[in-house]
Order: structure tokens, then sequence, then C-alpha cells
């Protein structure tokens, strides 16, 4: 994906910080309860934003940081991106997941599971705060009309749509879940 990426990095107009996961040790960990399951990806998302977010910002002067992602990682960008709207700016989902609580934590759902679910937070949305921000920021749906994963991203469109969040939905005519559609989607949305 970076090489899909390296004219804008060579010219000097993005960088890119790749973080890995922790779904094998949260969502993917069958072998904990769901509790521990979230207690670690809330874990995560904290390290995000106290060592990640920082380290981001002491590199660049550049006053805007997005976040994207495929698949599993497209459920992360947007998750993160709508979680801390102040730290991210502009999200692309490229074939993003956003039933996730629901596919991974054997029908176990409390406020941590909820709040993992921008298909359940965010119509419920009321706060200013989070609302002023979000509707300043852009997001990107990028998604394959065949893709099995397309009318989940249809739902989180209408979502954002109904709560007036600037986003677009881009639908790629075929599958779209693979690597050669993704290089393609970055390619557009980053360069």
């Amino acid at each position: 994906m970076v090489n899909a990426l390296r004219p804008k990095i060579d010219r000097g107009e993005l960088q890119v910080i790749c973080v890995d996961s922790v779904d094998q040790e949260s969502w993917y960990n069958r072998s904990v309860h769901p509790a521990d399951r979230l207690h670690r990806q809330n874990a995560f998302d904290a390290y995000l934003v106290n060592e990640v977010a920082p380290f981001v910002r002491d590199r660049t002067s550049w006053p805007r940081m997005g976040a994207t992602g495929c698949s599993f990682g497209g459920y992360h960008a947007i998750n993160f991106a709508l979680r801390h709207p102040d730290l991210v700016t502009y999200a692309v989902s490229m074939s993003g997941a956003f039933d996730i609580p629901r596919r991974f934590l054997d029908g176990h759902y409390n406020t941590d599971a909820y709040l993992h679910s921008p298909l359940d937070y965010v119509p419920n949305l009321n706060d200013p705060w989070f609302l002023e921000r979000i509707r300043s920021n852009y997001y990107v749906l990028a998604i394959g009309n065949q893709d099995p994963l397309f009318d989940q991203n249809v739902k989180m469109a209408h979502v954002m749509g109904s709560q007036g969040i600037p986003h677009l939905m881009d639908v790629w005519e075929g599958f779209g879940h693979d690597w050669p559609w993704w290089y393609k989607m970055a390619e557009k949305f980053f360069l």
C-alpha cells in the first residue's frame, strides 16, 4: 500500500505512519471473554491517542492527520476518526466492515461494545462538541458494489448522512475486496 502512495511521499506531500492493530488480541481472540477483548481494544485506542497521535504531530507541522485502512482496517480508520474528531480530520475506509462488535463478541454487548460500533453510536450523537468537530471533518467509504461488505457501507453512509456528517460513498463497479482494488482506491483518495 505504501508503494501505491510513493509518488506523493517522494514529493514530500504525504507522510505515512503504519500502525499494526491488536485484532489478534482483541476482536479475534476467542480464548478470552468478550469484555476482555474490548478492554484490549480500549487500551489500543488509548495508545493511539496518547502515543501515536503525539508522535505524528511531532514529526510534521501539518495541521491535518488522516486515517485509512482496508477491510477491518477501514473500520478502524472510521471508528477512530469518529471517536477522536479532534485528532483525525480525514478518514478513508476501503471495503470497511462496520458491524464488528456483533460479529466478534459472541452476543456480548455493553457500553464498550456500543462505543466501538459506529452504526450504533453515530445515530445517537447529540453532544455539540463531537458533532461540531465531526461535521467539520471528511470521511470516505470506498467499496465495490459486489463487495460482501457493501451493505454495511450503505448503512454507514446513511447513518452519517442522517447526522449531517460530510462523507462520500464511492462505489466501484465489481468485487473490490482485494489489494489490487485498494491500491487504486488509495491512489484516488491520496494522490
